[in-house]
């Protein structure tokens, strides 16, 4: 198994940025990729942002592409997301996935960009 925490999200103008952080525990060495996905209310959950956890190898979404960075700390089991020029309608529950796809999952954090 592994555990996903994650942390840092706020309340935040538009324009603002914030870190988000996802914290790894237990058989992280099972752990092939990671990756960020949103829901906002009403809507279906939608993909962020991946990493793969020894290559680093990146993928974003569309909506996002310019403005997040997905990175990670091998050292410290963690996977960052590095949001700018925020918009309201990045406004979500931002969850981290993580495994050989996405068998595990955090419990997710709120992130609310007030316009």
């Amino acid at each position: 198994q592994v555990q996903l925490v994650e942390s840092g999200g706020g309340l935040v103008q538009a324009g603002g940025s914030l870190r988000l952080s996802c914290a790894a525990s237990g058989r992280t060495w099972s752990i092939y990729v990671m990756g960020w996905f949103r829901q906002a209310p009403g809507k279906e959950r939608e993909f962020v942002a991946r990493i793969t956890w020894s290559g680093g190898s990146t993928y974003y979404g569309d909506i996002v592409k310019g403005r997040f960075t997905i990175s990670r700390d091998n050292a410290k089991n963690t996977m960052y997301l590095q949001m700018n020029s925020l918009k309201p309608e990045d406004t979500a529950v931002y969850y981290c996935a993580a495994g050989r796809g996405n068998e595990y999952w955090g419990q997710g954090t709120q992130v609310t960009v007030s316009s």
